[in-house]
């Protein structure tokens, strides 16, 4: 074992095995852009209330409910409805991402430790 390797990693791990031959090691991957789905989840809901406070307080309603208690009910059924179809925008989002996957070849890079041992 070097004086630079700590105990278990390299022989351990399949990942991460030593590089043999006098080249960096070579590796193809799969390169694409993913979206984060809890931003489109919060914008959904926060569209479901918005459509809920439009048919609260701007369409014509009955005067025997109250404006207050029509938004409650209509923002829990709004909300709700607006996080299902931000999640299902975020998976064709991601489902068009996988199709437009690149693919890419990385090499190691030498770590940082070396160049400070060799000064």
């Amino acid at each position: 074992m070097s004086s630079h390797e700590t105990p278990g990693t390299a022989g351990t791990d399949p990942q991460r095995e030593p590089a043999t031959g006098s080249g960096p090691e070579r590796r193809e991957v799969t390169v694409r852009r993913a979206p984060k789905y809890v931003p489109f989840l919060i914008l959904g809901g926060l569209v479901g209330v918005a459509v809920a406070a439009i048919i609260a307080y701007a369409l014509p309603g009955d005067a025997s409910y109250d404006a207050g208690s029509v938004f409650g009910f209509f923002m829990v059924l709004c909300a709700a409805g607006g996080v299902i179809l931000g999640a299902i925008a975020a998976l064709v989002l991601d489902r068009v991402s996988v199709r437009r996957a690149q693919r890419a070849v990385v090499e190691s890079a030498p770590d940082g430790d070396d160049d400070e041992n060799r000064a």
